[in-house]
């Protein structure tokens, strides 16, 4: 079998900074925050009253049938309005593919929290005989992955890979894998969420997880910065086409990049915090430009899982050194979730379409509120402001609870 490559043709996102690639994208480059006061539910009683919210979302118009929206959570509804967009902006001819080898992978860390919050509330209060009969396929994460197929008669290989925060940077690599296998030519991949629920909110904020600067929620989110407190949750959806190189050039697609590599590994060390020497990470760095056949001074920047906890943002620092070397202090390094907050499963989506514009428009995203750096922090962390900057290989870091740890790499097109 001869070498099959992977690109990226379409995007999709749906983000507290723009439900649509430009707006998305101009944020980023302008550092603005999507991080405000929540208005999803009462947040009187609990600590933690800031979020990244999804603003002015219809979810009917990304249905072929706008009442099938009413039957599916949000995270679900997420998802269809990235999976719309990211074949729109690929601009595909669904009539002139073969759906048996066009796959799904979405992802999402939790599911439909929000649904089952409801059906549980239903149930205590009025009884079992008054459950939603759609209560079990709107809560299953998987439903996401197997509604897009529905909705698009896609009949290639459909998973769903819950891998915590690292579920979408996995989505999307098990996908590459598949595509290069010579499985399918076409996937739609990435991963949704929507958490901002009570028990959302009431869990992490009983983990001490969260940033508590309610006071100041554009400025919560400060990943590296000596006063973080906490992550942002956030929510949305982050959706890419990947396909067959060969197969899209044929079609006259429009690449935004090669994905050229992929690192999976496990920390096999704690339930929520990261290995302290971020051994298991720098391990998938390093996997991942094993793939792309690059050393460490051959990567420009490095999109960071940076969610602005204590331990983490030192761990991921310590992980890039371990994998990069000297390089390490070379590269660029920056935190988009200073912007978008964390979008949990989502995350690594919405990082591999902020990565692949990057590329594109040659322009490097800031890491916003880093005011005062942490010295175990002290890598190019581009403060505050946006940097043109040439890239050809870019890496995106997701790491998720329980030790998972997935990392992508891309390049511009050769």
């Amino acid at each position: 079998m001869s070498e099959r490559r992977v690109v990226l043709t379409g995007i999709g996102v749906v983000t507290p900074i723009g439900n649509d690639l430009p707006t998305f994208w101009q944020s980023l480059i302008e550092g603005r925050s999507g991080i405000g006061r929540f208005n999803a539910f009462d947040s009187t009683a609990f600590a933690c009253k800031i979020a990244g919210e999804v603003k002015d979302f219809e979810p009917a118009k990304y249905f072929k049938n706008p009442k099938s929206a009413k039957r599916t959570d949000r995270f679900t509804q997420f998802a269809m309005a990235g999976a719309k967009m990211a074949l729109e902006d690929s601009g595909i001819d669904l009539n002139a593919v073969d759906h048996n080898r066009f796959g799904v992978m979405i992802g999402s860390g939790i599911g439909g929290l929000r649904s089952m919050e409801d059906e549980c509330q239903r149930l205590l209060e009025r009884g079992p005989s008054r459950v939603s009969p759609f209560t079990i396929a709107m809560m299953i994460s998987n439903m996401a992955s197997g509604i897009v197929s529905m909705e698009y008669d896609l009949r290639g290989p459909n998973m769903c890979i819950v891998t915590a925060c690292a579920t979408a940077n996995n989505s999307l690599g098990e996908a590459w894998r598949i595509i290069k296998f010579g499985d399918a030519d076409i996937f739609l991949a990435g991963g949704c969420e929507a958490t901002i629920t009570p028990l959302g909110i009431g869990g992490f904020s009983a983990m001490k997880a969260v940033s508590l600067r309610n006071d100041e929620p554009e400025k919560a989110c400060r990943p590296f910065d000596r006063d973080r407190d906490g992550f942002i949750m956030s929510e949305g959806a982050g959706i890419m086409v990947l396909e067959e190189y060969e197969h899209a050039k044929r079609r006259g697609a429009p690449i935004y990049c090669e994905i050229s590599g992929y690192g999976c590994t496990a920390d096999a060390y704690h339930m929520t915090a990261p290995m302290p020497e971020g051994e298991g990470a720098a391990r998938a760095i390093k996997i991942a430009m094993g793939h792309g056949g690059v050393n460490p001074e051959d990567i420009d920047y490095i999109n960071a899982h940076a969610t602005s906890t204590g331990l983490g943002d030192i761990c991921e620092t310590k992980a890039i050194k371990t994998a990069l070397g000297d390089h390490a202090k070379k590269v660029m390094v920056s935190a988009t979730k200073s912007m978008t907050g964390h979008l949990l499963g989502a995350a690594g989506g919405v990082e591999l379409a902020a990565c692949a514009l990057a590329i594109k428009n040659s322009v490097v995203p800031p890491t916003i509120n880093l005011d005062n750096p942490d010295p175990e922090c002290d890598l190019d962390c581009v403060p505050n402001v946006a940097r043109e900057a040439n890239l050809k290989t870019v890496i995106s870091n997701s790491f998720g609870f329980g030790g998972h740890n997935a990392t992508l790499l891309i390049k511009a097109l050769a």
